[in-house]
C-alpha cells in the first residue's frame, strides 16, 4: 500500500515500518482491531499499530510520519472514540507513557496514565480534587483534551501546566492559555498538539472520606454504566442553560435543570430516544442520551442512530446537539 497526501512524497509501508522500528521506545504491530481498543467494541483494523512509550519515540515517529507524509492519527485510551467500519489505513499512534509522581500537593502525571489509576493514587495519597472522576474511563491525555469531569467538577480546576508537542518540538503552557471550557480545550481546535504530561495541584484531604466519596460515586456511575456496557458514558454534551434562546429556556422545567445546564437527555427523552434500536446499537431504555453496543453492532449502525438523533432535536427544538465522542 502507499499512499500520498499533499505534496508528492510516497512512502512505501515496508520502507515506513522499517524506520518506525528502529525507534528506540516505540512498539509497532499490525493489523490491530480498531474494536480491541474502544469501549464500543467497535472498527476494524488498524493497519498499524504503534506504542510511544517515550517522548523521544513520540517525536522521532512523527517525523518520520510527516516527513514521508504517511497516513496516520493519535489517539488515546479509546474510550470517546467510534472507529470506523473499515478500519485505519495506516499507523494509529498512541502517546503511552503512564508515570505518577507527588511533590506534596503537586502532581506530575503521563498523558498516558490511565485516568482511574490516578484518581486512585490522588486518595491514597490523601489528596482533594480528583475523586468525583472515578469511574470516568480512558487516559489521562483524553481527560484533558475534552476536559473531563463530572458532579460539577472538570479536570481543568486542578491543572496548573501542561506540556505538550505541537509538531515542531516539545513546550508548556499555563492553564489560562488553554482555554478550558465545559468538554472543550485548546486541544480540540489545535489538532496537532499533543498532551504529553500534566501538572495538577490537589489540597490535602483524608483518603477515608476521599474514598467513601468515590465509592459513591462509583456506585451510582456503575448502576448507570456497567463497567461490561460497550459504551462511551453519555452521547452528546449537555447544553448551557444562559447559551439558549429565551424562548425555550422558558419551557424547560427547573428541575431538569443542574449547575446551569441541560442536560441532552432531557431532550432526547422528549423526541422518543429511549430504546431506540438499530442493529445492534440500542439507546438505553433508562437514559436517552446512552447509546451501546448490543453485541454485533457497526459503527455505521452507530453513526445512524446518532444522526437521526441530532435531527430529531433540531426539528423539534432547533438545537444542534454536539457529540463528546470523536471519529476515527
Amino acid at each position: 500500500m502507499q499512499w500520498s497526501g499533499k505534496g508528492s512524497c510516497i512512502s512505501s509501508e515496508e520502507t515506513m515500518i522499517a524506520r518506525l522500528s528502529g525507534i528506540q521506545g516505540l512498539s509497532v504491530c499490525e493489523n490491530v482491531p480498531l474494536r480491541d481498543l474502544t469501549r464500543f467494541g467497535l472498527g476494524g483494523p488498524a493497519r498499524f499499530l504503534a506504542d510511544a512509550s517515550t517522548e523521544d519515540a513520540l517525536d522521532a515517529a512523527l517525523t518520520e510520519l510527516i516527513k514521508a507524509r504517511f497516513p496516520h492519527t493519535l489517539i488515546g485510551g479509546g474510550s470517546n472514540l467510534i472507529a470506523s467500519d473499515r478500519g485505519f489505513p495506516g499507523v494509529v499512534l498512541r502517546y503511552t507513557a503512564k508515570d505518577i509522581q507527588a511533590d506534596g500537593p503537586l502532581l506530575i502525571v503521563d498523558a498516558g496514565a490511565v485516568l482511574q489509576d490516578l484518581v486512585n493514587f490522588t486518595i491514597e495519597q490523601g489528596l482533594k480534587g480528583l475523586e468525583t472522576m472515578t469511574g470516568i474511563p480512558g487516559w489521562v491525555g483524553g481527560a484533558v483534551y475534552g476536559n473531563a469531569g463530572a458532579y460539577g467538577h472538570s479536570i481543568n480546576e486542578r491543572i496548573e501546566w501542561l506540556r505538550f508537542f505541537d509538531g515542531q518540538g516539545f513546550r508548556e503552557i499555563g492553564n489560562a492559555d488553554c482555554d478550558f471550557r465545559y468538554r472543550e480545550s485548546v486541544f480540540k481546535r489545535q489538532k496537532d498538539w499533543i498532551v504529553v504530561k500534566a501538572a495538577l495541584r490537589l489540597s490535602p484531604s483524608d483518603p477515608a472520606l476521599l474514598r467513601s466519596t468515590a465509592d459513591d460515586i462509583l456506585k451510582v456511575r456503575n448502576e448507570k454504566y456497567p463497567p461490561t456496557m460497550q459504551c462511551a458514558g453519555s452521547i452528546f454534551k449537555n447544553l448551557i442553560l444562559a447559551e439558549l434562546p429565551g424562548s425555550l429556556r422558558d419551557r424547560i422545567p427547573e428541575k431538569v435543570i443542574r449547575e446551569g445546564k441541560v442536560p441532552s437527555a432531557y431532550f432526547l427523552q422528549e423526541v422518543g430516544a429511549k430504546g431506540m434500536v438499530n442493529g445492534g446499537i440500542r439507546v438505553a431504555d433508562y437514559h436517552a442520551n446512552l447509546i451501546y453496543n448490543s453485541g454485533g453492532g457497526t459503527a455505521e449502525e452507530l453513526r445512524q442512530i446518532i444522526e437521526t438523533l441530532k435531527l430529531n432535536v433540531k426539528n423539534t427544538y432547533g438545537l444542534e446537539l454536539e457529540e463528546e465522542v470523536q471519529y476515527l
